[in-house]
Parts: C-alpha cells; sequence; structure tokens
C-alpha cells in the first residue's frame, strides 16, 4: 500500500463565541472518538470552498466567518487495519488544509441529520481537550491544530 498516494483534504475548527470547539462523534465508528469536521475536494473546488460545502454536508451549519487559514497542510497516515477499506482503497493517508471559523449562528442551525450523515451527535468543548478522544492516527495533526488555535484565541 505504500505506493498509493495522500487524498487531499480540508478540515475546519469551528469556534464558537466562548472559543471553544465543535466536535462530534462518527456514525462509522460509534466509539468515545471525537474529531471536528473535515473532507475531500471536489474536481473544480478550491480548499475553502471545500471546507465550507463540507461542514455544511456533515453539520448544516452555513453562519460563519474566516478566522484564519493554518499555513501548514497537516498530513496523516491510515494505520496497516484501514489501510485498503477507506476511500475505497485508494489512499494511504490524507494531508490536508486546515481554517479557523468562527460559528455565527446559534446551535439550532446544527443539523446532523443531513441527506449522507456522518455524525451521530456532537458537543462544544475547550480546545484544551480536542486531543483527549481523537483517534490515534490522526493525533499529530490535532496536537499541532490545538498549537495553532491557542495562539488565536
Amino acid at each position: 500500500f505504500s505506493n498509493l498516494p495522500l487524498r487531499k483534504g480540508v478540515g475546519v475548527v469551528l469556534l464558537n463565541n466562548n472559543n471553544q470547539v465543535f466536535v462530534a462523534k462518527r456514525i462509522d465508528n460509534p466509539n468515545d472518538f471525537w474529531q471536528m469536521p473535515q473532507g475531500g475536494i471536489d474536481k473544480n473546488e478550491n480548499s475553502f470552498e471545500a471546507a465550507i460545502r463540507e461542514l455544511k454536508e456533515e453539520t448544516s451549519i452555513v453562519n460563519v466567518e474566516l478566522i484564519k487559514e493554518i499555513e501548514e497542510e497537516l498530513t496523516y497516515m491510515l494505520p496497516d487495519n484501514l489501510l485498503g477499506i477507506i476511500w475505497k482503497g485508494k489512499f494511504k493517508g490524507q494531508t490536508q488544509k486546515w481554517y479557523v471559523m468562527r460559528f455565527l449562528g446559534t446551535d439550532n442551525e446544527i443539523n446532523l441529520k443531513t441527506n449522507h450523515p456522518e455524525f451521530l451527535e456532537w458537543k462544544w468543548i475547550d480546545v484544551e481537550n480536542i486531543t483527549d478522544k481523537v483517534v490515534d492516527f490522526k493525533l499529530d495533526v490535532y496536537e499541532k491544530i490545538k498549537g495553532e488555535v491557542k495562539k488565536l484565541i
């Protein structure tokens, strides 16, 4: 699998008025793992457009403003047990462009029951805690994001 390419993706660090971060629990992994909204970049789409689209597709959220684009692209590799399974087996990991955004709406705008639901439940947590319940293979990415966000808030 080592010759497989990396998937191009995006992620969104969504902050509420209390500078808490939006996280959700995946339907396909109902263990106690929480993640921020993220997804792939479609053809003819730039990374910011992809981030806005993924956020809407996964959470129904549209009322946001950009705070900062995290300059460094962040990469993670899939663990062996997921290689050849996730993303139809086409990729060995993901390189992501992350955006920190401010949520301008109210919590009742958030609706996980979308056309293709990916999440079971959601919550707001302190940025300090985003690394507590993330799957192991995304931990390094989340550690870097935590450092970047702490500089902003």
